[in-house]
């Protein structure tokens, strides 16, 4: 049969394949050093509804009823959505099921309305740093700097014909350790504003 994409969501059983195979992947990349409760908790960071259309989507691939790659993406604002959790089972990579991800989330959040994606990868994932800038999205960092100097390693993309500001690149931090203050900073400003937009969905639902 052929592989087919789905609308999912991280509470659902389909999606702890995904789940699980990004847990052992990032805690095997960079341990639990600096990461209370490692992967798992980072992971399970966001509530589901945050992956929920208008304000984000959950996609799995499915082979033969089985879960082998996947994403997602969340909103940031009216115009901009986040690419997370993208995945492949690792023995399956290297067939552009990942390509194929990042297309289907990028076309969704385009059918919901928005103009623009952002992401992150990690400063030890050289393979998805090239992976985006194959798929087009800009970094928003110098490439000539030591990733370890951002520790997390920002892009952006236009969606379709929309034109969206262009974001600064930013400058390397000084330190590991400053690097990893400003992405904490930074996640937990993100975590407001979406707490925020969920809530106020909610409202208008209500």
């Amino acid at each position: 049969m052929p592989d087919v994409i789905v609308r999912s969501s991280p509470l659902e059983p389909a999606a702890q394949a995904l789940l699980d195979g990004l847990v052992a992947e990032y805690d095997g990349r960079y341990g639990a050093v600096n990461r209370p409760g490692g992967a798992r908790a980072e992971i399970l960071r966001y509530p589901a509804e945050a992956y929920r259309p208008p304000l984000g989507n959950f996609l799995l691939v499915v082979r033969d009823g089985e879960t082998i790659a996947g994403g997602a993406f969340m909103s940031h604002d009216d115009v901009t959505v986040e690419l997370k959790r993208i995945w492949t089972r690792p023995d399956l990579r290297r067939q552009g099921l990942a390509k194929r991800v990042v297309q289907a989330l990028e076309d969704e959040a385009v059918r919901l309305g928005y103009a623009r994606a952002y992401l992150t990868t990690g400063f030890r994932q050289p393979e998805a740093t090239a992976l985006y800038i194959s798929l087009g999205y800009r970094p928003l960092f110098d490439l000539d700097a030591d990733p370890l100097l951002y520790r997390s390693l920002p892009f952006e993309k236009n969606l379709g014909s929309a034109i969206a500001p262009v974001t600064p690149v930013h400058p390397p931090a000084a330190s590991f350790e400053a690097a990893t203050a400003r992405v904490n900073a930074l996640k937990a400003e993100q975590e407001q504003r979406l707490l925020a937009r969920i809530a106020a969905h909610q409202a208008r639902a209500a």
